[in-house]
């Protein structure tokens, strides 16, 4: 078995594997940002999109195959708990591309839609 690429020691299948096929849902915002990431790492194009907010959601989304995402690291979060409706996650993810390394970092905006947590946007302006 493949441990999740969001970092957890947990296996993909008990992990982000789980939201992205629907048997449960992320209960904070940083379930929910690492699913995306994890997203990213597996090509789940579908679920980006499924769990991003409707008002800034993309009408398409395509993935670039030839970016590999390798580690995410978690640098801090606001809110975004069991009783919260919005909080922030801010993260750096890692990637390779052809030959090239490099880290994308965001602070990510999360709130609650329906009682499930949605991306809304993110600020990768940040130092």
């Amino acid at each position: 078995m493949r441990t999740c690429p969001c970092g957890t020691p947990l296996p993909y299948d008990d992990c982000c594997g789980r939201v992205h096929s629907g048997a449960a849902t992320a209960p904070t915002a940083e379930a929910l940002m690492r699913s995306r990431y994890s997203a990213f790492a597996t090509g789940d194009a579908e679920y980006l999109l499924h769990s991003w907010h409707p008002d800034t959601r993309p009408r398409t989304l395509r993935l670039d195959p030839g970016q590999r995402w390798e580690r995410l690291e978690i640098l801090g979060t606001t809110g975004g708990g069991l009783l919260h409706t919005e909080g922030t996650v801010e993260f750096r993810a890692h990637y390779r591309h052809s030959s090239h390394t490099g880290f994308l970092r965001e602070r990510s905006r999360f709130t609650r839609l329906d009682g499930r947590w949605v991306y809304v946007d993110g600020d990768t302006t940040l130092p």
